[in-house]
């Protein structure tokens, strides 16, 4: 039974990750912060063999990842901060840009290591303003909408680089993952749709046009495991799914709950406006606010991607928004009775 490791296994991601390896006969060891939220994780193993095995640490902690690594030949790098903002924005080169370079420093260090499957995002390739792009594209780096956005194009440009130079290393490219489980900045269409159905968000996201690839999270797990078995190393793969606007999102969910559609836009200078107070209101609760300024400078561009080359190399076959939408707004309705 091959052990693998997962960083970031206590993330919305993360977790699903962990209980579909589980389900395929891996190992697991749930590498997770000490003050971490396990309840997305299946119980740990006693004794240790086989199962899931959880190794405390943080990937900013050079030595906890390296004893989390030893004896695992396989690495699912899925740890980020993935947030639209925070207070401190170094944070986000310190975890997502630092967590990179110490699993490969590991990797180096380590010397067993025989796989890397690295979690990255559509947002490290930058918008498709106009077009529908694929692997190809790389990031121009002139502006970024987010300081996630800058991470993740820092970050794949170190994972290419790794690769270049003989690192077995993959990598994935999620889109806007979304489905059902834990209600999170990892899980945003959730959030907004919740949001949509309270009646604090009662309005169309400005005109509602510009397209995003849209990813289900079990689509995404299941690309990451056939990433690993059939990815070839220093390949990129696109796991997104079906471009479509958050128009058609509120669109899609209205008809699935058999409710009205919004009947007017928000437009987006006052979505903005309510940003910047959400951010003033975050500063002195410490809450982070669900819609913040670079929220915003994302919504103004497309981003949308096509998977036909993790269809054909990693027999990808992500299902339709409508199909995954009816779980989210499952995850909705939990989140009413609750």
């Amino acid at each position: 039974m091959k052990k693998v490791l997962v960083t970031g296994a206590s993330g919305y991601l993360g977790g699903r990750l962990c209980h579909a390896l589980l389900k395929n006969g891996y190992s697991v060891r749930a590498f997770v912060r000490p003050t971490s939220d396990l309840s997305s994780l299946p119980p740990p193993t006693e004794g240790g063999g086989g199962g899931l095995e959880l190794a405390y640490g943080d990937v900013t902690d050079y030595p906890s990842l390296l004893a989390a690594c030893s004896g695992c030949p396989v690495i699912f790098h899925a740890a980020a901060l993935v947030e639209p903002w925070l207070p401190d924005p170094s944070r986000f080169l310190t975890v997502n840009v630092g967590g990179l370079r110490n699993v490969l420093q590991a990797y180096k260090e380590i010397g067993t290591i025989e796989k890397i499957i690295y979690t990255s995002s559509f947002f490290a390739l930058g918008s498709t303003d106009g077009y529908v792009a694929d692997e190809s594209q790389i990031h121009q780096g002139k502006f970024f909408c987010t300081e996630y956005e800058k991470s993740k194009a820092v970050s794949d440009k170190i994972a290419l680089d790794a690769a270049g130079e003989g690192v077995p290393i993959v990598a994935v490219y999620p889109g806007v993952v979304y489905g059902p489980g834990k209600v999170t900045t990892g899980n945003m269409v959730a959030q907004l749709i919740i949001e949509r159905f309270s009646g604090r968000l009662p309005g169309y996201i400005g005109n509602g046009n510009e397209r995003f690839s849209f990813s289900h999270v079990d689509d995404v797990v299941e690309g990451h495991i056939a990433a690993l078995n059939k990815g070839q190393p220093g390949e990129r793969y696109l796991l997104t799914g079906e471009n479509a606007s958050f128009t058609d999102v509120f669109d899609i969910a209205a008809s699935l709950t058999e409710t009205g559609r919004p009947r007017f836009s928000l437009p987006l200078s006052i979505i903005e406006a309510y940003g910047w107070v959400s951010v003033l209101v975050s500063r002195i609760t410490g809450k982070l606010p669900l819609i913040s300024p670079p929220t915003v400078h994302v919504l103004r561009h497309q981003w949308a991607y096509s998977c036909e080359k993790a269809k054909t190399e990693l027999e990808y076959s992500p299902r339709s928004l409508k199909e995954g939408l009816a779980e989210a707004v499952q995850v909705k309705n939990n989140q009413k009775q609750s």
